[in-house]
């Protein structure tokens, strides 16, 4: 018998990269109730961290691999927020476990953003 071992809508039939995207998602999602200016705010999961324009290519050798990254918006793109799947992942063993620290990063970088602490932008940070 050929054919996927499970139908599309049942999670087993999604990709890791799937499930951290809709992590991700919940995250802003909870977030942008509190905080609805987020809604110009473009969430980003990328694999790995990739330099960007500006980007000083000695900065990375000394520090931790990063989970996430905040860039302000620009003359012709809206502020981006990126978090690394695999960083992440690696640092987590659970699935409720990545739930938090994704939600932990999404919160830092938002934080970073616009320029206010953790623990403004959710008052659970740090708790769980």
């Amino acid at each position: 018998m050929r054919g996927p071992v499970a139908p599309p809508q049942v999670p087993l039939a999604a990709s890791r990269a799937e499930t951290f995207r809709d992590l991700v998602q919940d995250s802003v999602e909870r977030l942008e109730r509190r905080w609805p200016q987020l809604a110009d705010v473009e969430f980003l999961v990328l694999d790995v961290p990739l330099m960007l324009e500006g980007d000083d290519p000695g900065s990375w050798s000394d520090e931790a691999v990063p989970l996430g990254r905040a860039v302000p918006a620009g003359k012709e793109q809206p502020a981006r927020i990126f978090v690394y799947r695999r960083p992440v992942e690696i640092r987590t063993k659970s699935r409720d476990e990545r739930a938090l620290l994704v939600h932990e990063v999404v919160v830092e970088q938002v934080a970073d953003l616009l320029g206010l602490a953790p623990e403004s932008v959710d008052p659970r940070y740090g708790q769980d």
